[in-house]
């Protein structure tokens, strides 16, 4: 019987073992998209105790913590930090084959050297010594992203954003690049006049731009992507339930901006029209620019309308939604490259039913004039684990070609998540030596390797130009 957690973990031959200790193992990390906080890099702050960059915005740990008949006190609410450190020791072994029960003990080891298994009997001692580490200088955030070999981080950011931490990271020399990444959602979002009017007024604040009209609209916006490409930004994101890809003219979406600029409602074919003209508008600018444009797709956001009125969006009321996304993906997709304007596309997948649709689509658009051009992008959110990640890279090992793939992001707002990182690089060197050690790969462990370190590290670095 193996020991839980030993240098060995998720590496079952001995092929594996190779791979990952001599190829994956000493990569640095690309991080092409998180949450993280800008300002709390800049400021380099270290946290007080363990639950304020632990479970602080965590909703995977809330969701479990719920699950487990935790009081939201104890999640979001106004216990004490050591409450609420306690509740979730004592909630994390009945998380038993849910990825955080691997995160937690992977997290604990890897920064604060804690060995023992978290439970209710074990929860002041690891509160302890975490907290008391937190307070050294080597366990600012800097210094934990140096700890995790990161080469660069991409956080995620909206364009009324001033970007004023990006600023003084790079005036204070900081070695890691930080760089932004365009988060347009807000400016498609035209369910609610009121909220999209509220944004409007940001944007002419940010920049001097009175804004009447779609025409002064797309002007505003054009600023602010030209002021972000100034920044060192070269990487734009969606997160959107689906590609929206509708027919519409010029005529149409001045009326649809009018009517929504005026407070009143669209219903929801003009939506989508409006959306579907956006879309196309960011991809024609990223495309300009050489920008990366990602779209995370799938996600069934804020189902809980009670807690969502209660504490906000982003709190742990989502889910895997069933959209069809084949049809207008390949439209969107197809316009753009008719036209000679199709970026580099990255494609992440919430619904794993979709997976081989999204292996399928990006080899559609793949045109020889760069690997990897359209990218099927790592397993995202609740397909973030063991299962998820087998089934997207296998996924792409049979309809694509995983050799160009460009690898593990974190999409985490916690500076504790970079083990997710060696998570994948195990699981992916298992795969590879498994099919070794079965004869359906050579036993060619430097090529295989050389392929691996690539996945982990250099493709990326090759597709972002970093």
């Amino acid at each position: 019987m193996k020991p839980f957690l030993d240098e060995d973990f998720l590496l079952h031959n001995k092929s594996a073992v190779k791979l990952y200790h001599n190829f994956a193992k000493p990569m640095p990390i690309i991080d092409y998209h998180c949450h993280l906080s800008p300002q709390q890099i800049a400021d380099d702050v270290r946290f007080k105790n363990i639950t304020q960059i632990w479970l602080y915005g965590d909703h995977y740990k809330w969701r479990a913590m719920r699950t487990n008949g935790v009081d939201e006190q104890f999640c979001t609410g106004n216990a004490s930090d050591k409450d609420k450190f306690t509740q979730w020791a004592a909630t994390v072994p009945y998380t038993l084959r849910n990825p955080l029960y691997h995160w937690t003990h992977l997290e604990l080891k890897r920064y604060f050297g804690v060995t023992e298994i978290l439970n209710e009997h074990s929860a002041d001692r690891i509160y302890e010594q975490c907290t008391a580490l937190l307070q050294q200088p080597d366990y600012s955030v800097k210094s934990l992203l140096r700890k995790m070999n990161v080469y660069t981080v991409c956080t995620t950011d909206d364009p009324v954003d001033t970007l004023e931490y990006h600023q003084k990271l790079k005036n204070d020399g900081f070695e890691i690049p930080i760089l932004p990444a365009f988060r347009p959602d807000n400016a498609m979002n035209v369910a609610d006049p009121e909220k999209f009017n509220s944004y409007l007024k940001k944007l002419e604040g940010v920049t001097n731009i009175s804004i009447s009209s779609f025409d002064d609209f797309l002007f505003a916006l054009q600023n602010r992507h030209d002021f972000f490409a100034s920044m060192g930004c070269g990487v734009s994101d969606h997160g959107l339930e689906e590609i929206y890809a509708e027919d519409f003219t010029g005529s149409e979406i001045d009326s649809i901006f009018n009517k929504v600029h005026s407070g009143k409602h669209l219903n929801d074919l003009e939506q989508r029209k409006f959306k579907s003209a956006m879309l196309v508008h960011f991809a024609e600018w990223n495309w300009e620019k050489g920008w990366i444009q990602q779209y995370h797709l799938g996600a069934l956001r804020n189902n809980n309308s009670r807690m969502l009125a209660t504490l906000g969006p982003d709190t742990g009321w989502d889910s895997i939604g069933d959209f069809q996304q084949g049809k207008n993906l390949s439209k969107f997709l197809g316009k753009l490259d008719n036209d000679d304007r199709l970026a580099k596309t990255i494609l992440y997948n919430l619904n794993p039913a979709d997976n081989e649709l999204m292996a399928t689509m990006v080899g559609n658009f793949n045109d020889g004039s760069v690997a990897g051009k359209i990218q099927f992008g790592a397993a995202w959110w609740f397909l973030d684990q063991k299962d998820g990640m087998v089934k997207q890279i296998n996924a792409l090992s049979n309809m694509g070609l995983l050799s160009r793939f460009v690898g593990m992001l974190t999409d985490s707002r916690s500076f504790l998540s970079y083990p997710r990182h060696e998570y994948f690089r195990r699981i992916l060197c298992n795969l590879f030596g498994e099919e070794i050690e079965n004869g359906e790969l050579p036993n060619d462990i430097p090529w295989i390797g050389k392929v691996i370190q690539d996945i982990c590290f250099y493709n990326a670095k090759n597709y972002f130009n970093w």
